[in-house]
């Protein structure tokens, strides 16, 4: 039972949380490249093919793409203002962009890309994140073809979880979840319930 027991919790929360646009999205927690918290708010993706890992679209330039090459341990935030809960959830980041050397992974990022709006696409054409704007002048409009696969921009990070944290505040109810591996690699989870 607990080894889908908090994503069925995630999973819940999000229906019952789906009227607001703002439920799908979350917060995400680096190690900055100086050793400093790294948070920003990122959307959520939905979850890896028959698994409990967590996708998220962003740019290959952008800094948390550094930060996660020196470290891939993350965590994210996420509460849902209607129902009252909070899930942090840890684990580590895998990088998936163009260069990537597994052809599965490289499809994945593939239908990532595809599941996302034209206008959400066209994102990934504009000039570096981060850096400064060098012309006040609006930036000119570039095309993006709708059947053409990602640009190299366009990055999918999987997020693998190993501890989950839950809160809820309407029942003052608190779990954690921790993943373990068997000898023979399998995954599975240990729940406890903790004071909140």
């Amino acid at each position: 039972m607990a080894t889908v027991a908090w994503k069925q919790l995630l999973v819940n929360a999000l229906e019952s949380n789906s009227h607001l646009k703002h439920s799908t999205f979350f917060q995400l927690a680096t190690v900055g490249t100086n050793g400093t918290p790294s948070n920003r708010t990122v959307v959520f993706r939905g979850f890896q093919d028959n698994t409990d890992n967590i996708q998220i679209n962003t740019d290959s330039r952008n800094r948390k793409i550094e930060e996660l090459k020196r470290c891939p341990s993350a965590e994210i935030c996420w509460y849902f203002t209607d129902s009252w809960e909070q899930f942090r959830i840890y684990g580590n980041i895998d990088i998936i962009d163009g260069a990537n050397p597994d052809p599965l992974k490289l499809q994945q990022r593939e239908k990532s890309w595809f599941a996302n709006s034209l206008r959400s696409r066209s994102q990934y054409l504009g000039p570096n994140p981060g850096l400064p704007r060098l012309i006040e002048q609006a930036q000119p409009e570039e095309s993006l073809d709708p059947s053409t696969g990602p640009v190299d921009a366009f990055c999918l990070l999987i997020l693998e979880p190993d501890q989950v944290d839950y809160l809820n505040l309407k029942s003052n109810q608190r779990l954690t979840f921790k993943s373990v591996v068997s000898a023979a690699t399998e995954k599975s989870w240990i729940v406890e319930m903790v004071n909140p």
